[in-house]
């Protein structure tokens, strides 16, 4: 079965990697999903996309992530054809260093 580009991933918020020189000091900038989760079917994803949203983002990694974040971080839903539902994921525009941290500190924990 084929996507169609109604599922695709929202390519207009994605931007590529970049590096810039900070007190001269190169720092590179990249884009990562910062959390995940699933859904099963439903009519209209948008709506039950917002609790376990705004769960996460009260939760300590979801405030680190929206005060550390270059950009504003935005999300993207995917079907997921294993299970007919779909696959939610928040990415945020971490620099390097802040990428480590939050996974050193959040990844593998309960967020």
């Amino acid at each position: 079965m084929a996507l169609t580009h109604i599922y695709a991933i929202n390519s207009t918020l994605w931007t590529p990697s970049e590096v810039k020189l900070i007190d001269g000091v190169p720092v590179k900038y990249s884009n990562v999903v910062v959390h995940e989760f699933f859904l099963s079917d439903v009519d209209d994803p948008e709506i039950y996309m917002a609790a376990p949203i705004w769960e996460w983002q009260q939760s300590p990694a979801g405030a680190w992530i929206m005060e550390h974040a270059v950009e504003k971080p935005y999300w993207h839903k995917q079907v997921d054809m294993s299970t007919y539902g779909y696959r939610c994921c928040i990415v945020a525009r971490l620099s390097e260093a802040d990428q480590i941290f939050f996974r050193l500190k959040y990844v593998g924990t309960k967020n």
